[in-house]
């Protein structure tokens, strides 16, 4: 797996009150969605992934990034879609998430990387409250690029590892029933 692209990173102290406004774009089917780009490591190529027993569904598996193990999550699978079939564009965005005070780097595959936006608040519709295909609380804002919306994500929300266990305890009633039984003893 080589790197295809690592965006600049921002300094890490950003003055207070001022809001992120650059983004990485990519696509998921035929939605255009954004993540800010302080919470994105790197851009990696899609290669094999080694599958992990007893996961959620959304978790295709985890890969070797220098050493380190990192999950990878097939957002498609996590927004309730299909399973995301690898193509010729297809990444996996390193993110880095952050849950109670523990920073985490999570893979995420996209269909295809685009670019890094600017998006000025103004230009950020708050979350709606229907007609979107993703839980509101996934969903940062809109945002109004070239006469068409990008959704913005809320990644750390999309990515909460507790929501996540919890899909696959839903999965495996056995596995749920096994853990709180060694949790009593």
């Amino acid at each position: 797996m080589g790197t295809v692209m690592q965006p600049e990173r921002a300094e890490e102290t950003e003055l207070a009150g001022e809001e992120q406004q650059q983004y990485l774009t990519f696509h998921l089917g035929k939605e255009t969605f954004a993540i800010g780009i302080l919470g994105v490591k790197e851009i990696i190529e899609y290669g094999a992934l080694t599958g992990v027993p007893m996961m959620p569904g959304c978790v295709r598996g985890v890969i070797n990034l220098r050493g380190r193990v990192v999950p990878v999550v097939d957002l498609s699978v996590r927004f309730g879609r299909a399973l995301t079939e690898p193509g010729r564009r297809t990444c996996i965005v390193i993110v880095e998430v952050v849950a109670k005070g523990d920073h985490r780097d999570i893979g995420i595959i996209v269909d295809a990387v685009n670019q890094v936006i600017e998006i000025p608040v103004a230009d950020i519709e708050p979350t709606p409250s229907f007609g979107a295909n993703l839980r509101c609380e996934f969903i940062h804002g809109m945002g109004k690029v070239e006469g068409r919306f990008v959704i913005i994500l809320n990644i750390a929300s999309v990515l909460s590892i507790e929501e996540i266990a919890q899909l696959g305890q839903r999965q495996d009633p056995g596995l749920a029933a096994s853990r709180e039984a060694a949790a009593a003893a």
